[in-house]
C-alpha cells in the first residue's frame, strides 16, 4: 500500500526528538486544574488615570474624530467662503467664486455630519468639497 504514514506515529516507534516534536499538548495555561488564576489589579481606576490608557479608550477616539471632522469642516468652509469673496472682487469668471462657495457648502455639510458622529461620510464630503474648490481654481 502506498501513501504517507500517519502523522501521529506511536512514540515508541519514533526517536525521542520526533516524539517531542509530535507533542500536541499546549504549553501554556494552567498545568494543574487546582491552579488559581492571577489576581486582578488592585484598583482598576488607576489604569484610567494613566495617559497611556486614554489612547486605548474607544469613546475618547470617537470624540477626537468628531472634533477633528467638525473642526476641519469649519476651517475649510471659512477658507472656501473667503476665497469666493476674494474671487468676486477680481475679474474672474462667475464659475470660480461659485465653485469655491459650492465647495464651502459641501465642507459645511461635512462639519455638521462630523459633529453628529458620521466621521467617515464627513471625510468623503471634505474630500469632495476640496476637489470642487480645486476645480474652480483651475478656471481662474
Amino acid at each position: 500500500m502506498s501513501g504517507r504514514a500517519d502523522s501521529d506515529t506511536d512514540p515508541e516507534i519514533t526517536g525521542p526528538e520526533a516524539a517531542a516534536a509530535q507533542d500536541t499538548e499546549p504549553e501554556f495555561g494552567p498545568a494543574e486544574p487546582d491552579d488559581e488564576p492571577a489576581e486582578p489589579a488592585e484598583d482598576p481606576d488607576e489604569e484610567l488615570d494613566d495617559e497611556s490608557g486614554d489612547a486605548d479608550d474607544p469613546a475618547e477616539d470617537a470624540r477626537r474624530a468628531r472634533w477633528t471632522a467638525a473642526g476641519t469642516g469649519a476651517a475649510l468652509t471659512l477658507a472656501g467662503l473667503a476665497a469666493a469673496l476674494l474671487r468676486l472682487t477680481r475679474s474672474a469668471p462667475a464659475f470660480v467664486p461659485a465653485a469655491y462657495a459650492g465647495g464651502a457648502a459641501v465642507c459645511a455639510g461635512a462639519a455638521v455630519l462630523g459633529a453628529r458622529g458620521r466621521t467617515r461620510r464627513a471625510l468623503w464630503l471634505l474630500i469632495a468639497g476640496v476637489m470642487v474648490m480645486a476645480l474652480g481654481d483651475q478656471f481662474d
